[in-house]
């Protein structure tokens, strides 16, 4: 189920920085359950948005476009996000690319430990040094997330925190050029991340959550959040919010990871996205036509007939729970065809 928030905009920010506006750091001033509004958003943004040129000025940089550097200027929506990830005092929490620490600061004040990956050294400095009387927070500097061995370096933090968490939140201000892989890469660790709270490219936002067939953003990913996931779309947040704005506008998506106890039975979960990515490197392509390097057309066509769809279909035609079934069907057939042959 899709559910909106609304959009959360601001209408200009002012264009020059007169003078240092301190965060809020170790010491929270504001109430973490207060309801935003848009009134306080546009008086609030002004604020923020000095604050990050600060930031950015006292260690004489600039966004780094080729980062996907687009930082998040209301606390409002920080607010709004930390609410959205139901963060609760006492837990954990993993950010992936804390940029000036705006978001870690409405995260520390709700009370969760929080562990910042940074890829920008001079960002990793400002964070280090905003946040260095508070004990809650650990940043540190890794050049790619996706090599990063998130387990093992989780692990060796959650020992060091006396928290009755046993599970890890992810939530993060994600660089937008970057977003599928991360999704890729958390969403299969259900038994490390309890849920994954995304700020990430509202047409990215909607790919991801069309998942019903015949829908014009129907793809893998689709397929391949539904399966390690339930998706909820959180709320729109205007393009204005960010400095400097990015061409198009974001949104905030929650994931809350299934255990592997939960995923749809398959014979394998190796062999089943590789049907999937298969079926689609040709979306208008018949299926028998697309799987034949995996299956035989006779196959494919017998497999379709067996779960009630046509054997000319294609795969935009089939819907998650028959992808689930055509994989078994096949995987099921493979395994009578090598019997025949080994008890021929």
């Amino acid at each position: 189920m899709i559910r909106s928030h609304g959009a959360i905009a601001i209408a200009s920010f002012a264009s020059k920085c007169d003078e240092l506006v301190p965060c809020r750091g170790a010491k929270c001033s504001i109430s973490c359950g207060a309801t935003s509004s848009s009134s306080s958003s546009s008086s609030n943004s002004s604020e923020n948005y000095r604050r990050t040129l600060e930031a950015l000025k006292s260690k004489n940089r600039r966004p780094k476009r080729w980062l996907g550097q687009n930082y998040m200027v209301n606390s409002n929506i920080n607010d709004e996000i930390v609410r959205a990830a139901e963060i609760q005092p006492g837990d954990l929490v993993l950010e992936i690319g804390p940029g000036t620490g705006a978001l870690t600061d409405s995260l520390l004040c709700a009370g969760a430990y929080v562990i910042a990956v940074e890829k920008d050294p001079d960002m990793v400095s400002l964070v280090s040094e905003r946040f260095k009387d508070n004990p809650r927070v650990k940043v540190l500097f890794q050049d790619d997330i996706l090599k990063w061995h998130i387990r093992l370096h989780l692990s060796n933090w959650m020992e060091t925190i006396k928290s009755p968490s046993k599970l890890v939140k992810v939530v993060s201000n994600l660089p937008f050029n970057i977003t599928t892989d991360v999704v890729k890469k958390l969403l299969p660790m259900g038994d490390l991340f309890s849920n994954v709270v995304l700020l990430l490219q509202d047409e990215a936002a909607a790919r991801f959550i069309d998942d019903s067939p015949k829908g014009d953003e129907y793809r893998p990913i689709s397929i391949f959040i539904r399966f390690f996931s339930e998706m909820e779309y959180k709320f729109k947040v205007d393009r204005l919010n960010f400095f400097p704005p990015p061409p198009v506008n974001g949104a905030v998506v929650s994931f809350s990871l299934k255990d592997s106890s939960q995923y749809p039975e398959v014979k394998s979960v190796k062999r089943f996205f590789t049907l999937v990515n298969s079926a689609f490197t040709g979306k208008r392509k018949m299926l028998r036509t697309s799987l034949r390097h995996l299956y035989s057309s006779s196959e494919v066509e017998n497999a379709l007939c067996s779960i009630g769809v046509i054997e000319t279909a294609r795969p935009h035609q089939l819907s998650f729970s028959q992808f689930v079934k055509l994989h078994n069907t096949l995987a099921a057939q493979s395994v009578t065809e090598m019997d025949k042959v080994a008890n021929a």
